[in-house]
């Protein structure tokens, strides 16, 4: 986008709740000079367009700088992921064959390893971060590795690239292959806040016209103990009294995704109640830490995630390949619990959080029919405190879907009150979904041309309504990157198969 304002008009998906979300067929939206959301005005049918942008103190449509949507198109927030590995994605489906902590030894430290190697790891990346981007993620929390340069770099490709990102070293120093592991709790810390340091060096904002005063960060620092059984009880106190000397910084971990696992860190930390008594004893579970996975969480584990008001990634095809389990994420959701979905790559096998959709739509059903039915009349639930249960053990719904991959996501990542919807104030974090596709398998039957239905003027409205949502719907369980035709991130233009930012196809090297 220029340093003017770009006024947008056509459809607009944006999502509201976690059962709500509004479809606006004709919407203005004012994207300012910064990259923020100016104003929204909703429902200017064509012949109104001109009236509605004078009473913007445009004079005409030019001067509003005007983009108009094509028929089928549609503008929604960005996705956000809020757990993959970055160095895991050569990796890509492949390893299926083994479980958890046998997949790590086998598939994935022999690959992290390799990013020691600073070329390797721009080729790498370079390749990751633009692959993520047009997959439509906005905003992404990435896992690097152990190495400390390595890591510098995959934040320097994120800013450059425009994408919003979360960086974090991991941090492991026990149960690790001997040529994978960091030497001592010390060296792991002294790393970590080299990294912090470096990532809050960089320029607030790729926007071409932010304020150094009021820009936002574009990339920031996460800390990353692995998971309890990759850190020593030194490595873990350390992060926590890190963690407690900077509030502002968001955290991010595995926890309960393998009964292998779970068991494997009890035995490790008999003195903590449960896994998440483990971090949270070190200081680690609080506003912002990111839980991946949570598969088998104890009761108490998940009461004690709640009061401390941390959040949990949901990854299903990850869950689902590496045969961990089905999360319970209904329950999460009645308990007040902040959920946001993660592609988990190498243990999924997409970076696309469209897949993660459609997974966690599949594992809600499975949750739904493996359930014992209960007549409507049987009682209280325990997990709502008596009220009838709105998501555990029931299918969810396109707008919790939605949500979870965009304002669910940022609320994890404490970023709902800048990303995540379309409100005045907000950054243009956006996609323009395309119908590229003419199948009617993808985009149904155009009602006047295929079924020459005649619309009544005056269901115009509701009518258009019912088509974008339907529209949606088949983009999140049909659609691809191929449909993603631009991609924004504070209100420039980072991706997209229209962008020409696009990344040729090549296969990654070994």
């Amino acid at each position: 986008m220029s340093g003017t304002t770009t006024t947008f008009y056509g459809a607009v998906i944006n999502p509201k709740s976690l059962t709500s979300y509004a479809a606006l067929p004709r919407c203005l939206l004012a994207v300012g000079p910064t990259g923020n959301i100016d104003w929204i005005v909703k429902d200017v049918a064509p012949h109104e367009l001109q009236d509605a942008l004078a009473q913007k103190g445009h004079v005409d449509i030019a001067s509003a700088n005007l983009v108009e949507l094509k028929e089928g198109e549609f503008l929604m927030p960005g996705f956000v992921d809020t757990h993959t590995h970055a160095p895991q994605v050569p990796n890509i489906g492949t390893g299926q064959e083994y479980e958890l902590l046998d997949w790590l030894k086998n598939v994935t430290f022999p690959m992290e390893s390799k990013f020691a190697d600073i070329e390797f790891a721009k080729r790498i990346y370079t390749k990751v971060v633009r692959d993520f981007i047009d997959n439509g993620t906005t905003t992404c929390c990435y896992y690097a590795t152990l190495h400390l340069e390595s890591t510098k770099v995959l934040a320097d490709i994120v800013h450059a690239a425009g994408q919003r990102g979360f960086i974090g070293k991991c941090n492991m120093n026990h149960d690790s292959p001997s040529y994978y592991i960091e030497p001592s709790p010390e060296a792991s810390i002294e790393a970590t806040k080299s990294l912090i340091t470096y990532v809050r060096s960089l320029p607030p904002s790729s926007h071409p016209h932010a304020s150094s005063g009021t820009a936002q960060p574009l990339v920031q620092p996460i800390l990353t103990p692995r998971f309890a059984i990759s850190c020593t009880a030194p490595l873990l106190s350390s992060l926590g009294t890190l963690a407690s000397s900077d509030p502002s910084l968001l955290i991010q971990t595995h926890i309960s995704e393998n009964l292998g696992e779970i068991a494997y860190t009890k035995e490790l930390f008999p003195q903590a109640k449960n896994y998440a008594g483990v971090y949270d004893m070190y200081g680690l579970l609080r506003e912002g830490t990111i839980l991946a996975h949570a598969v088998h969480l104890e009761e108490e584990e998940v009461e004690l995630v709640k009061v401390r008001g941390a959040g949990v990634s949901h990854c299903p095809t990850s869950n689902f390949n590496i045969r961990s389990g089905v999360a319970p994420i209904g329950k999460y959701l009645d308990r007040g619990i902040k959920v946001g979905l993660g592609t988990d790559v190498s243990g999924g096998y997409s970076n696309s959080i469209l897949t993660e959709i459609r997974h966690a739509s599949m594992a809600s059903k499975v949750l739904q029919f493996s359930s014992s039915p209960k007549p409507e009349s049987s009682g209280s639930s325990s997990t709502t405190n008596g009220t009838t249960p709105k998501f555990e053990n029931k299918q969810l719904p396109i707008p919790t879907l939605l949500y979870l991959a965009t304002l669910g996501g940022a609320s994890l990542c404490k970023l709902d009150s800048h990303i995540g919807s379309f409100e005045p104030g907000k950054a243009f974090d956006a996609l323009l979904v395309s119908p590229s596709s003419r199948s009617i398998g993808l985009w149904g039957l155009n009602e006047n041309v295929d079924s020459g239905a005649v619309e009544a003027e005056e269901d115009e409205n509701v009518k258009a309504r019912k088509r974008l949502e339907e529209r949606l719907e088949r983009f999140l369980f049909c659609g691809d990157d191929r449909n993603i035709e631009r991609v924004y991130v504070q209100g420039v233009l980072v991706g997209g198969v229209g962008s020409g930012k696009r990344a040729r196809s090549s296969e990654l090297p070994n």
